[in-house]
């Protein structure tokens, strides 16, 4: 049994129609589905993602109006996002560049050429040359970004705690990863960057921890991570639930968010973690064609449509 990659990344967004404009508009990521916090329904949860909204291209935002964050251990540090070619990131490069975006130059981290950026509230992103590796996503022919620079899924996670051994317990004993590298933190060379693997390895499958003992407990807010999600296939949810419990680990048991399952467990250093199953999929309350254009909610929300809509701000 094992995960086979990242599923989906949520984040904090104090801004939420600025974030649907720089997401959709400059990014030219596909909003796939415009929803709510299940457990906050005065929030919007939009996710961004390929044409169809593939299980790992899904970066998804929480709409909260909250004070920026502060950064520190305890935390997801930066997300990565994969495209393919260095010609790709060029492009990028001067997109970003054309609409004031704030970035790095090309580099390589981890023998990967990479370029660092910013969203308008700060998240910490970067794009990776994936050199083709991952599932083949579904081309959005609407957007502004040509095919072939299109962004691909999710790339490697960037986490950063006081401590390895914990985590490193539950990632490679209860998860079934793999620690198979280490790299050093070009902010400061004197430490590593632990690599985890997933399934069969690739950017697309990796989460990085960086052990970061010297800094201050991050804290929640606008540019913030809320957690990261890893995927599952359908067929072994039950026995991810029943493997958690077996370990005493402490979860959310099983939860039913109608577009997939999921199993949420906080890691010993307190970041939040989600196994995520791949199905059913954003497909089963709209047409592929108009992913994300309405307001859709689960059906145990559908009731409550009313008051939840006069909630919300448009987006539009």
């Amino acid at each position: 049994m094992q995960l086979s990659g990242i599923h989906h990344l949520t984040a904090i967004s104090g801004a939420i129609r600025d974030n649907y404009r720089f997401y959709t508009r400059t990014l030219g990521m596909r909003l796939v589905k415009r929803t709510v916090n299940q457990d906050d329904v005065s929030a919007y949860h939009l996710f961004y993602a390929d044409a169809k909204g593939s299980p790992g291209t899904d970066l998804t935002f929480f709409g909260w109006r909250a004070p920026q964050e502060r950064r520190g251990t305890r935390s997801i540090a930066r997300t990565f996002l994969r495209v393919n070619g260095k010609q790709a990131l060029e492009w990028w490069l001067n997109r970003f560049d054309e609409h004031r975006v704030r970035h790095g130059e090309i580099c390589e981290r981890d023998g990967r050429l990479t370029l660092m950026f910013e969203d308008p509230e700060g998240q910490r992103l970067a794009l990776v040359d994936d050199d083709g590796q991952g599932d083949v996503p579904t081309v959005w022919d609407a957007s502004p970004v040509p095919p072939e620079c299109q962004i691909r899924g999710l790339g490697p996670i960037v986490m950063s705690i006081p401590t390895l051994s914990p985590t490193d317990l539950l990632l490679t004993r209860v998860f079934n990863m793999r620690q198979v590298r280490n790299w050093p933190n070009p902010d400061n060379p004197a430490t590593q960057v632990h690599v985890f693997e997933m399934g069969a390895g690739g950017p697309h499958a990796e989460l990085h921890v960086m052990v970061q003992p010297d800094l201050p407990v991050a804290q929640q807010g606008a540019g913030a991570v809320h957690h990261v999600a890893f995927r599952s296939r359908d067929s072994d949810y039950d026995q991810w639930a029943d493997r958690l419990n077996q370990f005493n680990i402490p979860n959310s048991g099983k939860v039913d968010r109608f577009w997939f399952r999921s199993l949420y467990v906080r890691e010993p250093n307190g970041v939040l973690f989600e196994i995520a199953t791949d199905g059913p999929g954003f497909g089963i309350d709209e047409d592929v064609s108009r992913l994300g254009e309405e307001l859709v909610l689960p059906p145990f929300l559908e009731p409550h449509r009313k008051q939840i809509v006069a909630g919300l701000e448009r987006l539009d």
